[in-house]
């Protein structure tokens, strides 16, 4: 059965003239793993702690060498790629999420370059930026990158591999059904990295330069910087690849995260646990550390197994319903491809480096006086002496930037915050100070406006004369 299901969808395939010859055999290989269903299962007992020498901490690792010319000889060793398919529509943005406006009005993409041109203006090195698009995000990217040109980095895009998706009852590619729009096609997860990178020619490009590794990371993610302890690290212990982890806590139990299983460093998804063991992977107590998706790997090691075909990452099934249609996703994830890298390490870095914006409560975090920015770099406020960031929970009202930004004159200070819970109609002025624990609750029909100045401390808030 599952052989008919593949000749005939390999037959649908090949007159599919929108997508290129190894983007038929990369998406036909996929499919073909996950009808043979020889997908390997977790043995729970197998499962083992991973010691300090697979899991390195941070604070152990060796300080770079301070003399410029050794770190520019480390630097010119590496490129800086990220993953900029993400559109921002959870947060009513058109185009990608990296030209969302994130501080004194420059945008995450703005803040990479800045660091990225800072970085080789100190030491005279060449570090190229790398954008991996979706076909969704690929033209806004071009138009936004030509205003980089004057940039002193090289900025090179590329495309990461166009699926088709596949209609679950007919198990049979959609655009072949008709739907040639964009809804009939998906891109196949972070996963694909490896395969995109050698496919469009930016590997080879790279490896000619005399680049040894990518690091590889969200372009929403401000913590994401290049690291120079980790770099030298990697470079002088010959580690192929590395996953940048950091610890776990209570908003992060489903995050995957690292073990030792049978020799090897392999990372461990939800999704892969069986059900019994559920709760045991989301306590912080056995599984500590969880997966920020950023990625240390050398090229070489990309090319060589891309080559050999050898990067079976697990599949990540996604059904979907577009249009009223049932249509079925396959999916790979970057991260599990640790498994089938020589030497693969974690490093359990501090959370700093972990600082991503998935909603607008994160972004209230990064534009507020939590964080400063120096060189395009994102740095904490020292004054801040609770080393966790407060928990922000905007009610739907705040979901889209454009709604978001609106209803703040300014951004309040939450230096002092430990939780904000904002629902309803809720307007707030400028100069707002947040300290301790607050609600803020606007009752149905009702506008509450929080007026300038207001400084709100450990209170519930329903009215104005609460405050």
């Amino acid at each position: 059965m599952a052989d008919e299901k593949l000749a005939k969808l390999r037959e649908a395939v090949a007159g599919l003239g929108q997508i290129s010859e190894n983007e038929k055999s990369g998406f036909l290989s996929l499919v073909g793993r996950y009808l043979s269903g020889d997908e390997e299962l977790i043995e729970w007992a197998k499962i083992h702690t991973p010691t300090d020498e697979v899991v390195v901490p941070y604070d152990t690792l060796e300080s770079p060498p301070e003399d410029m010319e050794a770190t520019k000889k480390l630097l010119d060793k590496l490129a800086v790629l990220k993953l900029n398919g993400g559109l921002g529509t959870t947060m009513g943005c058109t185009g990608p999420k990296s030209v969302i406006e994130v501080r004194n009005g420059f945008t995450f993409l703005d803040l990479i370059v800045i660091q990225i041109e800072s970085l080789n203006k100190k030491y005279g090195s060449n570090v190229p930026l790398l954008l991996m698009n979706s076909f969704n995000t690929h033209d806004d990217t071009l138009k936004i990158v030509e205003k980089y040109t004057n940039s002193s980095i090289e900025i090179h895009t590329f495309n990461q591999s166009q699926y088709p998706r596949v209609v679950a009852d007919e198990f049979l590619p959609w655009p072949s059904k008709g739907k040639t729009d964009k809804d009939g096609w998906y891109p196949p997860g972070h996963g694909d990295i490896f395969p995109s990178l050698m496919n469009s020619g930016k590997l080879d490009l790279l490896l000619s330069q005399g680049k040894e590794y990518v690091f590889i990371a969200n372009s929403d993610n401000l913590g994401a910087i290049v690291d120079m302890k980790i770099l030298n690290h990697l470079i002088h212990k010959q580690n192929e690849y590395c996953m940048e982890v950091t610890p776990k806590t209570l908003a992060d139990v489903k995050g995957g995260t690292l073990i030792s299983y049978e020799g090897r460093v392999q990372l461990l998804e939800i999704a892969q646990v069986p059900d019994a063991h559920v709760n045991e992977f989301k306590s912080i107590e056995k599984f500590k550390i969880f997966n920020t998706n950023n990625l240390w790997v050398n090229l070489k090691a990309i090319k060589r197994l891309v080559e050999a075909d050898a990067l079976k990452m697990e599949i990540i099934p996604n059904p979907k319903e577009v249009d009223g249609v049932k249509v079925l996703q396959l999916e790979t994830a970057a991260g599990a491809a640790i498994r089938f890298f020589d030497h693969a390490i974690g490093i359990n870095v501090p959370r700093s480096r972990f600082l991503p914006v998935k909603a607008t409560s994160d972004l209230q975090l990064v534009q507020s006086d939590l964080y400063t920015l120096v060189d395009g770099f994102v740095t904490r406020n020292s004054a801040r002496t609770n080393p966790s960031n407060p928990s922000i929970e905007l009610g739907p009202e705040f979901k889209k930037v454009g709604s978001f930004l609106g209803r703040f004159k300014s951004i309040p200070s939450i230096v002092e915050l430990d939780s904000l819970k904002v629902s309803g109609d809720v307007w707030f002025g400028s100069g707002i100070v947040l300290k301790g624990k607050v609600t803020i609750t606007a009752k149905p029909g009702v506008k509450l406006e929080i007026p300038d100045g207001a400084v709100i401390e450990n209170k519930d808030i329903t009215a104005p004369e609460d405050l």
